[in-house]
């Protein structure tokens, strides 16, 4: 069971919180994306079992498209039909799914597989045991190359030693959660990160743009303008929201000030309103996570008119991870070069 946020081991960043729905209907999740563990047993059961999550979302406010479901336990292979079916149907509404305990008990891998899942969790137990039991090892390793393969993250729960964050990391994990990510004293994670390369160089090309991520806000690409709209208005500092596919894919970009700017216009609502926000969105601006600051100042510098439009950084699979703005990078470079 998730007890700590989950936390890129590459960055250090906070990602997603661990979730519940209490007795009484009631979502406890903090604001940024959730993590909520979803037994097999309660897909297998029908929409009616899963509509005191539906409302629970509802209630507190929260979308779908927020929140990892990760199942839990086994499903028997009568039920593969039924439960593909229930998966097709939360991924239709817009949940992320994952599966909890691969390679220690969880669900048969040509299941998940066939499923396609965003997340993979590796079994608690495999997690325990790196990196002193060299077949823990190489049952991590290969969890991992089975999510190269289908496009999904993988997740080691129970972190509790550096030995095994260092480890995890070392075998292409991304994400981790235990009692060595659980926030200190000051409410902050703190996560061992591997030793930077300090070849002058490296240090002269700036951080990677990992390091200066910061969370975007997304919609679905099919959103209409009005909601873009509402994302913007409920947070004034926000600079761009991002529209994404199914596979969190980033298929525009909706820059605060221009996409505004349409509506200011006499009738600007009633043009545009109801009508798709991909209309008035630009082609996303992406960089890999790992373009030094350098490179990412180069590649903003390309569109004069959009200079200063934030960059979406994608991981290795082109799905948003987050923005970088401009100007930090600006104050990076400006930095290595005082």
């Amino acid at each position: 069971m998730l007890t700590s946020p989950l936390v890129d081991l590459d960055t250090g960043a906070v990602i997603a919180h661990p979730a519940i729905v209490d007795a009484t209907g009631v979502l406890r999740a903090a604001p940024l994306p959730m993590v909520l563990e979803l037994p097999v047993r309660v897909v297998l059961s029908g929409a009616g079992a899963l509509a005191p999550l539906h409302e629970a979302l509802r209630r507190a406010g929260r979308h779908p498209r927020e929140a990892i479901l990760l199942l839990t336990g086994p499903c028997q292979e009568q039920d593969r039909p039924l439960l593909k079916v229930g998966l097709d149907g939360l991924r239709t509404i817009g949940y992320l799914l994952g599966f909890a305990d691969v390679g220690a008990g969880g669900a048969a891998l040509d299941l998940i597989t066939d499923s396609s899942p965003y997340l993979l969790a590796l079994g608690a137990d495999v997690v325990a045991r790196i990196p002193g039991d060299h077949r823990a090892t190489a049952v991590a390793r290969a969890v991992v190359t089975l999510a190269r393969g289908i496009g999904a993250h993988v997740m080691a729960p129970g972190v509790e030693r550096e030995a095994q964050a260092a480890t995890a990391r070392g075998l292409g994990v991304r994400l981790a959660h235990g009692p060595l990510l659980a926030p200190g004293p000051d409410g902050k994670v703190r996560v061992p990160l591997p030793i930077a390369d300090e070849s002058p160089g490296t240090v002269m090309l700036g951080p990677r743009v990992q390091e200066l991520l910061l969370p975007a806000v997304t919609l679905p690409a099919e959103a209409k303008a009005e909601e873009a709209v509402a994302a913007f208005g409920h947070e004034p500092t926000i600079t761009s929201v991002i529209l994404v596919d199914e596979y969190q894919r980033p298929k525009g970009s909706l820059d605060r000030s221009r996409f505004l700017l349409s509506f200011a216009a006499r009738y600007g609502h009633a043009l545009h309103g109801s009508k798709p926000a991909q209309r008035l969105a630009d082609p996303p601006r992406t960089v890999p996570r790992t373009t030094p600051a350098i490179a990412a100042m180069q590649a903003a510098g390309r569109d004069a008119a959009r200079v200063y439009d934030d960059l979406v950084v994608t991981d290795e699979l082109n799905r948003c991870l987050g923005i970088v703005r401009v100007s930090d990078l600006i104050r990076q470079v400006a930095a290595i070069r005082g």
